[in-house]
Parts: C-alpha cells; structure tokens; sequence
C-alpha cells in the first residue's frame, strides 16, 4: 500500500480533508495530514488566504519539508489548492517521490524544476470553469505538464467550485467527487510504496 503525505488547503485541515484522508485510509493507505495553519480554520477563501499571506508562502513550503523529512522518501504527495504547494515541491525534488495528486492547483514548471521527475506518476484535476484554477493560470500549468510529461494526467470535471472534493463544504461536487477519489485510488494502487 501507498505511503501519502496530504496537505490542507486555504481553509485548513477541514473535516472534508480529514474525510477524503480515511477514504484512502479504508483502501488501505497508510495517509499523514499535517495542519500547517495550527488547528485554525476559515469559512471563507479570502480568509483563509489573508492567514496564509500572513504566514508566508515559503514557511508553508518550508514545513512541508521539515514534514516530509520525518518520513521514508518514497512517498506520494498529494495537496489540495493551497496544500499543492508543498506536495508539488515535494514531489519535484525530493528524491524516491511515488507519485503526486495535485487538486485545484498546480504550478507552472520550472518554479520548482524545469521538468517533472522521470517515472513519476501526477494527476492534476480542477473543474473547467472554476475561476481561480482556468483564470489564474493553474489550467495552463497542467495542460504544460501534460505537455512535457508522460507520466501526467489532467482531469476536468464540469463545473465552477473550487474546493469541489471536500465534503464538508457548499462547494462539494457530489458527481465529481467520488470520480476524483476513485481516479486517486487508482493512482495509488499503481504506485504501491
């Protein structure tokens, strides 16, 4: 089974993330979510942002090294929005990485690497019309990955939401959502660490 390192997106370690960890948990995953905002949460994106500008987008990086550090490097990274930062980080230049799974975000390469680790499985998914992933250029950094990457998949789904795999959202897409996880379980079986 898959050793996973999930991170938390921009309204903390919610109990939709927690939920979508025991569901790799049940598939028999061995799955770690750190809580890089300190057991707080937020109701809105805006909100949730402000305290990540607050803390500063390099310390976020930074723990989710020191994180990462406390485990065996052949792990898969996975993060949500926020929570791809340091999963993609990860993923791209910590040696012995499995695989990644990067949810409604993913930055352009070449700010942690000009290319992709060889052999190292990634799924990218978003929804098509979401704003902050199609506008502030999350797309177009997958679809170049995609591009210059075999082991990359990009997943879209119909829609507008953000934040559409977390259950304990408005934002939760129940048609999406279960498709995400089952493409994820199957990411995870084919990269059983």
């Amino acid at each position: 089974m898959a050793n996973v390192l999930l991170f938390h997106h921009v309204l903390g370690l919610t109990p939709g993330v927690d939920a979508f960890a025991d569901v790799l948990r049940e598939a028999g995953h061995t799955v770690t979510v750190p809580d890089l905002f300190d057991g707080r949460t937020f109701l809105e994106l805006n909100d949730g942002m402000a305290y990540a500008e607050e803390i500063g987008f390099q310390e976020l990086e930074d723990a989710g090294i020191r994180i990462a550090g406390r485990f065996p490097p052949d792990m898969v990274y996975m993060g949500f929005s926020l929570g791809v930062l340091p999963a993609q980080l990860l993923a791209q230049t910590r040696p012995g990485a499995r695989g990644a799974v990067l949810i409604s975000s993913c930055v352009p390469l070449g700010v942690f690497g000009d290319s992709w680790p060889a052999g190292v499985p990634v799924q990218v998914h978003g929804m098509d019309a979401d704003p902050i992933f199609v506008d502030e250029g999350d797309l177009g950094a997958a679809e170049n990955l995609v591009a210059a990457t075999p082991e990359a998949e990009l997943f879209l789904y119909p829609g507008s939401s953000h934040l559409f795999a977390d259950i304990s959202l408005d934002d939760y897409d129940e048609t999406a959502a279960p498709v995400l996880t089952a493409r994820v379980l199957d990411l995870l079986a084919r990269t059983d660490a």
